[in-house]
């Protein structure tokens, strides 16, 4: 204690010159006292304590006068725009920065890692994937540049503020996100390559030569309070730079902002980026001040912890101070890209390409892909084209239902005819706010395999425009299609239902289509089982008798094929095709295997009765869409009445032929006892047609007498002959020809 006492002036100057230091000066005051006075190591210790303690009792604004902090504040902005000479370049800030928090949150655990989760982690954080848009140099060069520049500015002496506008020049050519995230890239490489020595040290004879020759200590121990404040620092630097990021990403050059706000900051922007770009080379000297460190001086790592927790304050505080400034832009920029892209959608415009740069290239030139060949490609691929957005979550459709679109769309034979008048845009949007790892892989297997196109980066999207997807289109957890028109105005906010019926068929998939399209059908064999099978396609083609029959009660079904097999030895025509039950199970599987086994009758396969009940559903589901309702809809009473037959132990039938168009639907107890009946009613199969005779025998047709409603019907090969009946009241209908 006697010893401090000659140094008691001193540490009272040391308390009046915390409260009045200007920060960027404090180098020159460091290097002052520690060489100017012969002052012992642990009084060094106390006097740096008393003036960060005084530093630190007070917020970061008022630090030093306003005045004083105003000036240099633009001093030092009008210094660091001499050294800004952006020319374009760009890249992923956001990965960047994922890939450093990766380092240096590997660096600080126990153990060298050795799962699987972290070869994942690599793979999805891999930097190397990351492309500099407008520059030559690959990214690992420019950071290694950066690297070895730090590393030779830090090995010597002199101002920090000079080493930090030094790094400003090398990165001159680079956004303020851009600069900071290199910077803190060079530095965790170092940091990284330390920890991976001292992890590996003393069980890798490599790690162990390659830490003697550089002199790393062999005990970490006593340098504990330092690494922990470099920890928090780091951490620091990371939340300032988020804000940075997430203010250069807002679409402010195509809004009209608050010029005051925008100025004030991006004034914050550019003071916050000098503080972070400094404290990765304050944070580099310590790093480097440990090859060759002398361990006779345990006082200096709690200089260096103090001297670090200064930097961690500053931060702390313009970050405090720029969060609120970013998150009153984010919500200003939102607000006002919603209503702009309300607008954009509800007014014709001259073609589509505003309003696809609005939804997807305000931060991308090469906002999408080709799915099939991940080529880049802009907005401009889709100028003058009908575009349907398919919105789904990341894992996007059941195996099944997703084989059955690509088959309606790129597989389906109209396709051929429009290959290059529409187009399919797959956007993904995640269930939360931020991406899990899940869906990032889920999102990476799709976007390599789908034959559409699909948004490159689905984690960019702007949150105006995800919420503008919720709300304004409707978009909950099932996919969803919404359909603009060359113009960009939105024509179908769903036709996913549209496009599994249909199919090609649908284009341009707009609602007043979709309308057209059902003026067309009626409830039809072709209808329910357009395109699932090829060889079923050719018996409704070649108008043979066909009955489709569902259930997944073992036992009725082998009464019910059976009873059948007896009518068919006894003359009657007709193919049967077993399509078991909505959501079919493992049990339809073993019914498939039971009918393959023993009756040698079975067409479909498990996944196209998947197929089959997914086209009754998205049948269902459009003529609601459409505000349908079943008492006055034949077409979505009997689609209806099929999807609710789930829960029945007994099954069904459907009976009918491609021509004419009729058919005939039974179930349980009056489908066998219509069966029993055959011999009594079989032969008015000839004249009446199946369906007929079926509607005969059990009473369904009103009258045998011709009805009075008109229906032309063109003329088709063979349709002169058979029975046509009405679809409004099936009743015969007495045909006539007309000649044009």
């Amino acid at each position: 204690m006697n010893q401090m006492r000659p140094y008691k002036f001193f540490f009272a100057m040391a308390s009046k010159v915390g409260l009045c230091i200007i920060p960027s000066m404090y180098d020159k005051y460091h290097s002052l006292v520690t060489s100017s006075y012969n002052i012992p190591t642990n009084v060094q210790l106390c006097f740096w304590f008393s003036i960060r303690l005084a530093m630190n009792s007070l917020p970061a604004q008022h630090l030093r006068p306003h005045s004083i902090s105003s000036m240099q504040d633009d001093v030092l902005i009008k210094e660091l725009f001499l050294s800004h000479d952006p020319d374009g370049r760009r890249l992923d800030s956001e990965q960047v920065l994922r890939a450093m928090e990766n380092i240096m949150c590997y660096a600080t655990a126990s153990e060298v890692p050795v799962s699987d989760e972290y070869g994942d982690a690599f793979a999805m954080n891999n930097a190397s994937n990351i492309e500099v848009v407008g520059s030559q140099e690959p990214l690992g060069h420019t950071i290694c540049k950066i690297a070895r520049e730090i590393l030779c500015k830090c090995s010597g002496e002199g101002d920090l503020h000079k080493r930090t506008m030094i790094v400003f020049d090398l990165v001159g050519n680079y956004r303020w996100d851009a600069k900071v995230v290199l910077v803190l890239a060079a530095f965790a490489t170092s940091y990284g390559e330390f920890w991976l020595i001292m992890q590996l040290y003393p069980r890798n004879l490599l790690a162990v030569s390659v830490a003697m020759l550089k002199q790393l200590p062999c005990n970490v121990s006593m340098l504990k309070p330092r690494f922990k404040a470099l920890s928090l620092l780091v951490k620091a630097m990371v939340e300032v730079t988020k804000c940075i990021i997430e203010f250069e990403g807002l679409p402010i050059a195509h809004l009209m902002m608050d010029k005051e706000m925008i100025s004030t900051t991006k004034s914050h922007i550019f003071i916050a980026a000098y503080w972070v770009i400094r404290s990765s080379l304050n944070c580099s000297s310590h790093i480097n001040d440990l090859i060759a460190m002398k361990s006779e001086n345990p006082n200096s790592n709690a200089i260096a912890a103090w001297e670090l927790s200064s930097f961690v304050s500053r931060l702390s505080s313009i970050c405090s101070h720029l969060r609120r400034q970013v998150d009153a832009c984010r919500q200003q920029t939102e607000t006002k890209l919603h209503q702009k892209l309300v607008d954009l959608l509800k007014e014709s415009q001259i073609d589509n390409q505003e309003v696809l740069h609005v939804l997807f290239a305000l931060k991308n030139d090469f906002p999408l892909k080709d799915c099939s060949t991940q080529a880049k490609l802009g907005v401009s691929e889709l100028k003058d084209k009908v575009v349907i957005l398919l919105v789904s979550k990341p894992e996007l459709l059941p195996l099944e239902k997703l084989f059955l679109l690509v088959h309606q769309t790129y597989d389906h034979p109209h396709n051929k005819n429009l290959e290059e008048s529409y187009k399919i845009v797959w956007v993904p949007i995640s269930s939360s706010e931020t991406w899990t790892d899940v869906e990032e892989r889920n999102f990476e297997l799709f976007s390599c395999s789908l034959p559409w196109y699909s948004v490159r980066q689905p984690q960019l999207l702007n949150s105006a425009v995800v919420n503008l997807i919720k709300q304004e289109w409707n978009f909950k957890e099932e996919p969803i299609m919404v359909v603009l028109d060359s113009q960009g105005m939105v024509t179908n906010s769903n036709a996913l239902d549209m496009v599994l019926i249909w199919g090609a068929r649908g284009y341009p998939f707009s609602v007043t289509r979709e309308i057209e399209l059902w003026q067309e059908e009626d409830w039809t064999l072709p209808l329910m089982i357009d395109e699932i099978h090829p060889l079923l396609n050719k018996w409704v083609e070649e108008g043979r008798n066909i009955c489709l029959y569902g259930s997944e009660n073992k036992d009725w079904i082998i009464e019910f094929n059976a009873k059948m097999m007896e009518i068919r030895r006894l003359g009657l025509q007709v193919d049967m095709v077993f399509v078991g039950v909505k959501n079919p199970s493992e049990q339809v599987r073993n019914v498939l295997a039971t009918i393959n086994q023993e009756m040698h009758t079975t067409l479909l396969s498990f996944t196209e009765i998947q197929f089959f009940w997914y086209r009754l559903e998205s049948i269902r589901k459009s003529k609601l869409r459409l505000g349908k309702v079943a008492d006055t809809d034949h077409t979505l009473r009997e689609v209806s009445a099929l999807l609710n037959t789930e829960d029945s132990d007994n099954g069904w039938a459907v009976f009918g032929k491609g021509w004419p168009p009729d058919i005939v639907r039974l179930q349980g107890m009056q489908l066998m006892e219509c069966l029993n009946l055959f011999p009594d009613w079989g032969g008015n199969v000839a004249r009446r047609g199946l369906v007929g005779a079926i509607r005969n025998a059990l009473g369904l047709a009103v009258s045998s007498e011709p009805c009075s409603h008109p229906n032309v019907l063109h003329y088709a090969e063979g349709s002169r002959e058979g029975i046509v009946v009405c679809e409004k009241c099936k009743r015969l209908l007495k045909m006539f020809v007309v000649y044009e």
